[in-house]
């Protein structure tokens, strides 16, 4: 079955970086498209980026752009954030998502905090 499983969360300072990590099991990672979303405290999901992992396309929202970069190893069926100059409002749990948000993983909390 598929599983997702979110790593490298943690509280950082602000202007700071983290790298968050999704390993993907249980389908074909390469030619699969990939999401990022976020929930911040006491507020709904956010889409943050969609990758297609074989074709290459990459999308952001607005709120990360030229912040954010999402990657993703077929070697390692790995799925990446490298999230840079992070704010106080990218304080939130991070979850990857497949495709077509069917499968999600158990997320993992940023805390951007002076």
């Amino acid at each position: 079955q598929v599983q997702l499983v979110e790593s490298g969360g943690g509280l950082v300072q602000p202007g700071r970086s983290l790298r968050l990590s999704c390993e993907a099991s249980g389908f074909t990672f390469s030619s699969s498209w990939m999401n990022w979303v976020r929930q911040a405290p006491g507020k709904g999901l956010e889409w943050v980026s969609t990758i297609n992992i074989g074709g290459g396309q990459i999308v952001y929202a607005d709120a990360v752009k030229g912040r954010f970069t999402i990657s993703g190893d077929n070697a390692k069926n790995t799925l990446y954030l490298q999230a840079r100059n992070l704010k106080p409002d990218d304080t939130a749990v991070y979850y990857c998502a497949n495709g077509g948000f069917a499968s999600w993983g158990q997320g993992t909390q940023v805390t951007v905090s002076s």
